[in-house]
């Protein structure tokens, strides 16, 4: 059986409380155009006079630019987001400097529109991700089986691939934050002869993780284990980024060369 460490599920699986996937429902709604043209441009936070969310055309922007836009639409009284997860927030007050709206966590969110050109500054699009690894990492194991002397290599190659959150601000605004997986290279060589060489991907433990879990996982880290009669034994660890949440799988090469992945007993 798969082992989790699971501190902060509720957060990281749950769809938001005010969260509504049925598309039919929201076909039936009528977009709201005059409200959505009154949320066009950006909006502070009463308190901090901190810039929040910029909005423009049918996309809002954070100012947390480690989050991804999401588009949005307004229909009757309410606010709907669709990122990763479909959230809705309701609507309190809405004039053309003001914006007052529930949040998930039932926290009434007080924004104005600002008037400072200067508050544009906090909507930079800027590529802040936080990878594992920001380099190519190379891990070189020497063991021994029946007399011959193997390398196990790990590479762990960082990449563009782009893995999407689902994490929610203190207030309870839902937000899609952005991250970068990784790619493993396995190598094993009997002197120069080589043995096994190939990519190992995320993608390929869909048999032994579940889906939602996977979709927002990148593939952490691979570690060699051990040799033995069956083959060559690696530990991967799939991880969702900035949690406690991970899975942990085994990879085994044989000595034909077969790589087989399986869940942890």
């Amino acid at each position: 059986m798969m082992k989790y460490v699971v501190l902060s599920l509720m957060v990281i699986f749950s769809v938001s409380c005010g969260g509504n996937k049925n598309p039919n429902f929201l076909e039936l709604e009528e977009e709201d155009i005059a409200a959505k043209e009154l949320l066009q441009g950006i909006w502070l936070d009463d308190e901090t006079e901190s810039p929040l969310m910029r909005v423009e055309g049918d996309t809002i922007y954070y100012a947390d630019s480690q989050s991804a836009p999401i588009t949005f639409k307004v229909m009757r009284d309410t606010l709907y987001t669709y990122g990763n997860d479909t959230a809705y927030y309701k609507i309190d007050k809405q004039a053309e400097h003001i914006f007052w709206f529930h949040s998930i966590t039932d926290n009434i969110i007080k924004l104005h529109k600002s008037e400072d050109p200067n508050d544009s500054l906090s909507f930079v699009r800027r590529e802040v991700v936080i990878p594992t690894y920001t380099e190519v990492t190379k891990r070189d194991s020497v063991v021994t089986y029946n007399g011959t002397r193997y390398r196990a290599y790990v590479y762990i190659n960082p990449t563009k691939i782009r893995v999407v959150k689902t994490t929610y601000s203190e207030d309870g605004i839902s937000m899609d934050n952005v991250y970068y997986d990784n790619v493993m290279h396995i190598c094993v060589y009997e002197g120069k002869k080589s043995l096994f060489a190939s990519d190992v991907t995320k993608q390929m433990f869909a048999q032994v993780v579940p889906a939602d879990f996977l979709s927002q996982a990148i593939l952490s880290d691979t570690k060699f284990v051990k040799v033995d009669r069956n083959g060559f034994h690696y530990q991967a660890v799939l991880a969702i980024p900035e949690s406690s949440v991970y899975s942990i799988a085994e990879i085994e090469v044989g000595f034909d060369g077969k790589l087989t992945i399986t869940s942890t007993k």
